[in-house]
């Protein structure tokens, strides 16, 4: 019996809910896109059991612990075509909102759309006051996407261990 996620939330165009270790063939090819691996980082995930153990060891990981994760989004139709969702960094004080979209379904507002939702639904259903987010300099989609949901640089940081300078954004209640 196939275990039927109890988290869902419904938009116009897409229906966002819970990663399961089926959705393995979406992170494979999410994870390996290139401007995944150029904006986000490589994960070093290359074949559909390394992509399932992924999504065991961080997004499910982190529904149980925390009660949000990322999440997979779909078109009405079942196509996966991304992922959006809320992350608690162990580096950062607040949780931050993440998405990646496959190639063919940026620029057609898709992400704009499940980041508004999962905004709304940390803001109203999680009680969070204060939402995050980081991003490269150089990553202007992510960033004008950022700013349309209301969140604003605030400073530039380096997580542990890194080098790079990323923009920390953030939105307020």
């Amino acid at each position: 019996m196939k275990k039927t996620s109890m988290f869902q939330i419904t938009t116009p165009n897409l229906v966002i809910s819970e990663l399961c270790e089926s959705d393995s063939k979406l992170m494979l090819n999410l994870l390996n896109d290139k401007d995944f691996v150029r904006y986000i980082g490589d994960r070093g995930v290359r074949t559909l059991e390394q992509a399932s153990d992924y999504i065991k060891k961080g997004p499910i990981a982190m529904y149980r612990k925390y009660n949000f994760g990322l999440y997979k989004v779909e078109l009405g139709n079942g196509i996966g075509i991304g992922i959006c969702g809320l992350i608690k960094r162990d580096c950062l004080d607040d949780v931050d909102i993440g998405f990646a979209f496959l190639a063919k379904y940026r620029g057609r507002s898709y992400a704009l759309e499940a980041a508004q939702a999962v905004l709304e639904y940390a803001q109203h259903q999680l009680n969070l006051e204060r939402i995050v987010a980081i991003t490269l300099p150089e990553n202007t989609p992510s960033i004008k996407l950022l700013n349309k949901i209301g969140l604003q640089i605030e400073k530039k940081i380096v997580l542990p261990g890194e080098t790079e300078e990323l923009l920390l954004m953030a939105w307020e209640a």
